[in-house]
């Protein structure tokens, strides 16, 4: 009886963490991840049928609306996120985790390409029972399939609250192309998603 209760009670105070992150109009669903600089991940979900909006952030920190000067000192405990909005009913969370991995390196911890620390981590942010599932499912199979030999080291962790990022990190990649194409470039992702994915690798 009192397993059942403190199992009960448990179960209850999670529930408002898990919907914490939930703004998605009727009919829409959230999914966030954290892959590196958010300016490289919200163009491949902005690119897939279903998905209606993509929003740059910070999660995953104990910092209360934390600016990106916070987030990069790396001392909030957020990873640059981004929250997908949806419509499970034309694109399923089992594609937006496909689209994930292959824009990502899934084995290295608090780095992504040249960016270290980790506010650079890859994570996936669940927001109910359902996403946990899919994800530690999605990372099995990827893990008895994968092209490479290193170990995935990315969390899979309950979103808390999702901060959006600053006006001027939205959209990057479509406000400042050239720019956009240095620095991504530069950092040499395409180049390692490409060693590490083939021709499934992100863009």
């Amino acid at each position: 009886m009192l397993r059942n209760f403190l199992a009960s009670l448990a179960l209850a105070l999670a529930a408002p963490l898990l919907a914490a992150p939930s703004g998605a109009p009727p009919g829409q669903a959230v999914a966030i991840f954290a892959g590196g600089c958010f300016w490289c991940m919200q163009g491949p979900f902005d690119d897939l049928p279903g998905v209606s909006k993509t929003i740059a952030g910070y999660t995953g920190g104990r910092t209360v609306n934390p600016t990106y000067y916070d987030v990069s000192s790396g001392t909030t405990g957020h990873a640059e996120s981004v929250e997908v909005i949806y419509d499970p009913s034309k694109v399923t969370y089992e594609k937006l985790l496909d689209v994930y991995w292959h824009n990502v390196d899934p084995t290295v911890k608090d780095q992504q390409f040249c960016d270290h620390g980790t506010q650079y981590r890859t994570a996936i942010f669940y927001t109910d029972e359902a996403q946990r599932r899919a994800a530690e499912e999605s990372k099995a199979a990827l893990d008895r399939s994968k092209p490479f030999k290193e170990p995935i080291v990315t969390q899979i962790a309950m979103a808390g609250a999702f901060y959006p990022a600053e006006e001027y990190h939205q959209d990057y990649y479509k406000k400042n192309p050239v720019k956009y194409h240095v620095y991504r470039t530069g950092c040499g992702r395409d180049a390692r998603l490409k060693q590490l994915w083939g021709d499934k690798a992100g863009h």
